[in-house]
């Protein structure tokens, strides 16, 4: 017997005089079975139009399927989306997998950056996707504070509260005198002393106040990070002579020139990778190798890394460590690229920022646009284009808005679920489905019927924008297309409810659970008011 396809393509027809839904599934498998796709489209539409639910069956062209429901079935999906809830959307497709999402992952040296934003908008949107598809996932901040650049933040913040000059390679900013300020309060005594004395105090006491910082301009971002992972402390706690040892075993590093090396062009990188200097410093691919390892050691299935443009050279030699630790680079470890953020406004670049320098920081766009226009406008673009925010834009109340555009959209359906309640009308514990048949209704119901399996495909191609799509141009769009077709409530102030008015309610509310759902995998708050 031939093999079924894994998939088969059931879809909204764009022409909805074609039907409800069209499938493909005689054209897929005409030449596995022997049969020409007309004849085998005959015999599927027979056999279709004997389930309950189906009104007709037509064949078009060279054997599509053109299907259409009886509108008791489509009117059901109302009911499926309220009872279900919060619930709706989720799945199980990656029950059982344990994955780790490492994003943002910016240096202790400065606030958290524009650039930075972005990943923290789409990371923390995957991480929610991702559970909503069943799996269990850890969200991760891998703090680099081991290196040259902890020491050249200490010696600015060294030279900031001695009132001399930013040395040559050091980190410029008001912030760097403010955070200077911060530790000399704290210990006066430290101005005047000697960069021998002085400069491990300002190091720690800085590393402890900007990462404060850092984490409370993701929480105010709406961003929580299950795990935050010290660089210093995979040296201090001989993860990385461990790691070493373990690719030693797997027979990939060599000696060379007095330093350790890994062969990592063995499993396609651009060029085999030192671990050990000839003088014996570790470097930061031992680094990179010793967390990864350390990741798969902590039970993880899989290892997601989202980078940012200047680290597509990461691509190749972090999976390369993957195999070389003896494991599936296809399977184990990915690696997500995400391009750059411009911020403009009226079309103008943004001025640079006063506090970092040469940057825009998180919180600055927080305080300009708000936490849920900042959060939906950077996840709502595929990562793998640059992405252009004009501040006019995304704060502008009008339906030119994407996130005012759906979040209007919830608040409508919150409004006329009060003035319900205000003309005494609650919703029925139940309701007639075949009375949802006008075309705006069936339209939002296919359309709300189909979030399942948007959450579904975000998850599994690592898109969350998908979601922001779907509110947006489906969602959004058809609820104020139903309204404004449909009378929900009764005009009168005497006309009584009617069996058809508790249905559309039921309609109503089932789109504010999708709404509400979706925002809430963004990341977004669902207002009551606007």
């Amino acid at each position: 017997m031939a093999a079924l396809p894994a998939t088969t393509a059931v879809e909204r027809p764009r022409n909805p005089e074609h039907g409800d839904y069209a499938s493909t599934l005689a054209l897929q498998l005409s030449k596995k079975v022997g049969v020409a796709p007309r004849e085998l489209a005959t015999a599927l539409a027979q056999e279709l139009g004997r389930r309950d639910g189906i009104t007709s069956v037509e064949i078009a062209g060279p054997g599509f399927l053109n299907i259409r429901l009886d509108a008791a079935v489509t009117g059901a999906i109302a009911r499926a989306v309220v009872t279900a809830g919060a619930a709706y959307g989720r799945n199980s497709q990656l029950a059982g997998q344990r994955i780790n999402l490492e994003f943002v992952s910016a240096n202790p040296t400065g606030p958290i950056h524009l650039g930075h934003t972005r990943w923290a908008a789409v990371g923390d949107s995957l991480r929610r996707v991702l559970a909503a598809a069943g799996a269990e996932v850890a969200s991760e901040y891998y703090i680099n504070d081991a290196g040259a650049q902890v020491d050249r933040f200490a010696r600015s913040l060294f030279a900031a509260a001695n009132g001399e000059p930013t040395p040559e390679d050091g980190y410029a900013g008001d912030y760097i005198g403010e955070i200077a300020q911060q530790i000399v309060a704290a210990e006066p005594g430290l101005v005047g002393q000697p960069a021998q004395t002085a400069l491990p105090v300002f190091s720690a006491r800085g590393y402890e106040l900007m990462l404060a910082e850092i984490r409370g301009s993701l929480e105010r971002f709406g961003v929580h990070f299950d795990v935050w992972f010290s660089e210093k402390a995979l040296h201090d706690g001989g993860a990385v002579e461990h790691a070493i040892e373990t690719l030693r075993k797997q027979g990939h590093i060599f000696e060379q020139d007095g330093a350790v090396w890994l062969r990592t062009t063995d499993f396609g990188d651009d060029k085999d990778r030192v671990l050990i200097r000839s003088n014996g410093e570790k470097t930061y691919f031992a680094a990179d190798a010793a967390y990864y390892i350390n990741k798969r050691e902590r039970g993880f299935d899989r290892c997601v890394y989202l980078l940012g443009a200047d680290h597509h050279g990461y691509i190749g030699r972090l999976k390369a460590i993957a195999a070389c630790a003896g494991d599936d680079p296809k399977s184990h470890i990915e690696i997500l690229i995400g391009q750059l953020v411009n911020l403009v406004r009226g079309g103008q670049p943004v001025r640079l920022s006063k506090r970092a320098g040469n940057i825009i920081t998180l919180d600055e766009l927080v305080d300009a646009v708000g936490a849920d226009a900042a959060r939906y406008s950077l996840a709502r673009s595929s990562t793998d284009s640059a992405l252009t925010l004009d501040i006019e834009e995304i704060t502008r109340h009008s339906s030119d808005n994407p996130v005012f555009y759906v979040q209007y959209a919830h608040a409508r359906i919150a409004s006329l679920l009060r003035n319900a309640a205000e003309k005494g009308i609650t919703r029925a514990d139940d309701y007639d489905p075949a009375l949802l048949a006008h075309e705006r209704e069936k339209n939002l119901l296919k359309t709300l019927g189909e979030f399942p399996a948007v959450v579904a495909t975000a998850a599994e191609l690592r898109e969350p924008h998908r979601i922001a799509v779907y509110l947006e141009e489906r969602v959004a769009t058809d609820y104020h297309r139903f309204y404004d077709a449909c009378q929900v409530l009764p005009k009168g102030a005497g006309e009584p409810a009617t069996d058809l008015t508790h249905a559309r309610l039921w309609l109503a509310e089932a789109t504010r659970t999708v709404i509400a759902n979706g925002l809430d995998m963004l990341g977004v708050s669902a207002p009551e008011r606007m």
